[in-house]
């Protein structure tokens, strides 16, 4: 008797189909995940209605719980649904290169950009990084830190970060909020639509949680084998602890690659502030980081194996959950687990906010004023984080040629 799922509809599509419907949303697509959803779910699900709002609800519901970049998940899941595994493929490269290579372009030509205008246009870059990662906290804290108790477990991550930086004190802060969490037994029962059914068996979904969990404990053994090992350990480990969407991937690519000393801070942060004028997932930020790193493997290499890395945990664990997904969903207390690990990543992304990004960026009172400035349009006028990013450059500009 084989293992295989039973009552699999058949393939409704193919994979060149999946390939230009997301390469459209990936040549269109600003705004974050969030807004990346809103985009599926108008293309795929209300226009092209390749399936229902029930069963999208519950992929979305599934990619928002694990780690990983949500909308890359859904959009892999959509693909996986679609047209099979060459689906699942083609839904990816299609979301993510588009922002791939525009970011990969900028890291290559970033380094000859000199003097005080492009000095100063780098400058505008990082200064509006702190404007939309003060938004993304915000938010956060707004939706996952609604209550005294949570903020409470926000402040706690941050205070195990003071004493315990990098990577190390965010698994401790994480694990930390979701015991509070679990304390706090906020969770309740969800409710369950009738799921989109994909070619997942329980023994392939099984597999994959093993591969997710063996490369994250092996990899840091391999990584003193060589540079590019430790390039794969380290964005495969920061895309393994992404809760929470695009922006929490900030702390964690700065504790491994500026850190570590294979970045300098101005780079990390010009970069991060391109990645948001493009559209497509905020996790292409890794094909910049791969292509500036100091030593080699750097430039298309670097950049290919960094990105690769960065998105292969969020995959992995999404095709280990998708089977068992409907059964822990059900329980209340997984529920409150991770109410509690999300607070803890509003504090984590808080911390991240202060440093590195406000400490490298902010220099006088009128570098906080033009952040101000983005802030408010990003906050109060709700201009498209894109725009904000093209209206920074002129604005590190004058900065730079104003005495």
């Amino acid at each position: 008797m084989t293992d295989q799922p039973t009552n699999i509809p058949p393939r409704q599509g193919t994979p060149a189909e999946v390939f230009a419907a997301f390469l459209k949303l990936g040549l269109t697509s600003f705004g974050g995940p969030i807004a990346h959803l809103g985009y599926f779910r108008d293309e795929l699900v209300t226009r092209r209605k390749w399936l229902n709002d029930s069963a999208y609800a519950d992929l979305v519901a599934l990619c928002q719980f694990l780690p990983g970049p949500a909308s890359s998940q859904v959009g892999f899941a959509l693909g996986l649904m679609r047209a099979g595994w060459a689906g699942a493929l083609a839904a990816f490269a299609a979301f993510t290169l588009p922002s791939a290579l525009v970011l990969l372009v900028f890291a290559m030509t970033a380094a000859s950009i000199s003097g005080p205008v492009g000095d100063g246009a780098l400058h505008g870059l990082k200064i509006v990084a702190v404007a939309i990662v003060a938004q993304a906290v915000w938010g956060m804290a707004r939706n996952l830190c609604p209550d005294k108790e949570r903020a409470a477990i926000a402040a706690v991550a941050v205070a195990v970060l003071a004493f315990v930086p990098g990577a190390l004190g965010m698994i401790g802060a994480i694990l930390i909020g979701a015991i509070l969490g679990l304390a706090l037994g906020r969770g309740t029962v969800t409710k369950v639509h009738a799921p989109a059914i994909l070619p997942i068996s329980r023994k392939l979904a099984t597999g994959a949680g093993i591969a997710f969990l063996g490369l994250l404990t092996l990899l840091p053994l391999l990584a003193t084998q060589g540079q590019a090992l430790a390039v794969i350990d380290s964005f495969y480990r920061a895309g393994a602890l992404v809760f929470g969407g695009g922006h929490v991937v900030l702390p964690l690519l700065q504790a491994e690659t500026v850190a570590t000393g294979w970045v300098t801070p101005d780079q990390f942060l010009a970069g991060y502030g391109a990645a948001q004028a493009v559209p497509g997932p905020l996790f292409t930020f890794a094909a910049y980081l791969g292509a500036v790193l100091g030593p080699a493997p750097n430039g298309l290499t670097g950049a290919v194996l960094a990105l690769l890395a960065l998105f292969l945990p969020g995959f992995l664990i999404l095709i280990a959950a998708l089977p068992f997904w409907n059964r822990f969903r059900s329980i209340a207390q997984a529920q409150s687990l991770m109410q509690g690990a999300n607070a803890a990543v509003v504090g984590i992304l808080g911390a991240a906010l202060y440093t590195p990004v406000f400490s490298s960026a902010i220099g006088d009172l009128r570098d906080f004023a033009l952040a101000l400035i983005c802030f408010v349009l990003l906050t109060a006028w709700k201009s498209p984080p894109w725009v904000v990013v093209i209206l920074s450059v002129p604005g590190g500009i004058a900065l730079a040629l104003i005495p």
